[in-house]
C-alpha cells in the first residue's frame, strides 16, 4: 500500500447533483483544476523546513528544561511542554507522510521516522498505513480503521450485548472519552511495537530500522528520567507526560470525524462527497491552526491529502463555495461545539448498551 495517499484524479461516478445539473465529479476535477492553478498545491520547503527546525527546538527545549529543574516534583510541569513538543512532532509526521513537506519521498519518509519512531516513539510506517486506510474510506464502517470497535463504539450496532467491563465502557463513553484520551500515547507505542510483527509492502524504511529507532527513542527516553529523577518521581513523571501526550494528540483528531456522518459498509459515494460529508472544520486563527497542526482545515486536507498545511486556509474559500454550488452541507463550527458533537454521537451510540443493562 501507497504511504502517501492521494486523491484520485478520476473518482466513481456519481449522479448530477440536482441543485446544479453538475455532477460532483466533474465538479472536483473543476475544483482540482481551480485550486492547481491558484498553486496552492506547490510544495513550500523552505517553510516546511523552519516549521520543522521549530518542532526539533521546542523539543530540545523540553529536555533542557527536564535536566535544569532536575529531581523535583516541578517535572510535574515541566510534562506539559514535553507532551505539547510531543505533539507537534507527531503533526510533522503526518505532514510528512501525506509528502506535504517535500517533493522527494525519500526525504519525507526520513523526516517521518525521526519525528516519529525516534522523537516521540510512534512507528511512522504502521501509522501511515492505518491513516491512508482512513483517507481512502473516512467513516465508512469496515473500511476506516479509526471508527473501529475497541475500547469505544462508534457503530450503534456493535454497542448491544458488550457486558463486563465493555459493556460499562459503551454504556458511559460520552463521559469516558477525554479520560481515555489520557491512555492514547500508550495505545499508540503498543501498537506501533506490534507492528513490526507484520511484514509490509511500500513501507518507509527495513523493519529492522524502525525498530532500531523505536527501541532509542525507549531508551534514550527512560534513561533520561531515570538519571535526572528519584524512582517515584520517575514513574509519576512518565504517567503525566504520557497522559498529558495522548490527551492532547487524541483531541486534535476527535474534531476532524466523531459524529459526522457515518457510511455504511457498501455504501458508495463519489469522492468529493464522501470526503465533505464525513469530515468537519474547526474555526480559528493562526494560534488554532498551529496548536491543532491545520487539522482543523478537515475538509481541505481531505480533499487535497498533499496539500502543504499552510495552503489550506487559502483553499477553504474555494471549497466552500463549490460545495454551496453542488448544495452539499459544508461543516464548521468551534471547537467546543465539535466536541459537543462527537460526545453526543458517542451518547448516542451507548444507549442501546444503556437499555439492556
Amino acid at each position: 500500500m501507497e504511504l502517501s495517499y492521494t486523491s484520485p484524479q478520476s473518482p466513481p461516478t456519481a449522479p448530477d447533483t440536482p441543485a446544479t445539473g453538475v455532477g460532483t465529479v466533474s465538479a472536483y476535477a473543476a475544483l482540482t483544476r481551480e485550486v492547481r492553478e491558484a498553486g496552492l498545491l506547490r510544495r513550500r520547503p523552505v517553510r516546511g523546513l523552519v516549521l520543522l527546525i521549530v518542532t526539533a527546538a521546542l523539543l530540545a527545549g523540553g529536555w533542557w528544561l527536564f535536566a535544569a529543574v532536575g529531581d523535583s516534583w516541578w517535572q510535574l510541569a515541566v510534562a506539559a511542554p514535553l507532551a505539547f513538543a510531543f505533539t507537534q512532532c507527531g503533526f510533522r509526521g503526518h505532514e510528512a507522510g501525506h509528502r506535504q513537506t517535500f517533493r522527494s519521498k525519500r526525504l519525507n519518509n526520513v523526516v517521518g521516522l525521526l519525528f516519529g519512531n525516534l522523537f516521540i516513539g510512534l512507528g511512522f510506517g504502521w501509522w501511515m498505513n492505518k491513516h491512508n486506510r482512513h483517507h481512502a474510506h473516512p467513516n465508512q464502517v469496515g473500511r476506516d480503521p479509526d471508527i473501529e470497535t475497541g475500547a469505544l463504539v462508534f457503530d450503534g450496532d456493535d454497542a448491544p450485548g458488550r457486558a463486563g467491563t465493555l459493556g460499562f465502557l459503551t454504556r458511559h463513553q460520552a463521559a469516558l472519552f477525554f479520560p481515555l484520551l489520557l491512555l492514547e500515547g500508550w495505545n499508540l507505542h503498543v501498537a506501533s511495537l506490534r507492528a513490526l510483527r507484520t511484514v509490509r509492502t511500500s513501507a518507509p524504511a527495513p523493519v529492522a530500522i524502525e525498530a532500531l529507532l523505536l527501541l532509542l527513542h525507549t531508551a534514550a527516553y527512560l534513561t533520561a528520567v531515570a538519571l535526572v529523577l528519584s524512582p517515584l518521581k520517575a514513574l509519576v513523571f512518565v504517567l503525566v507526560q504520557q497522559g498529558l501526550f495522548g490527551l492532547y494528540l487524541g483531541a486534535s483528531f476527535a474534531p476532524n470525524h466523531k459524529g459526522m456522518e457515518m457510511l455504511g459498509r457498501d455504501q458508495r459515494l463519489d469522492f468529493l462527497s464522501s470526503q465533505v460529508l464525513t469530515s468537519r472544520n474547526v474555526r480559528g486563527g493562526p494560534v488554532t491552526d498551529f496548536l491543532l497542526g491545520g487539522l482543523n482545515y478537515q475538509i481541505e486536507h481531505h480533499l487535497f491529502p498533499n496539500m502543504p498545511t499552510s495552503a489550506l486556509p487559502l483553499t477553504q474559500p474555494l471549497v466552500r463555495t463549490r460545495c454551496a454550488e453542488l448544495a452539499l452541507p459544508y461543516t464548521e463550527t468551534g471547537l467546543i461545539d465539535s466536541y459537543r458533537q462527537a460526545l453526543r454521537h458517542l451518547h448516542a451510540v451507548g444507549a442501546p448498551a444503556r437499555t439492556t443493562a
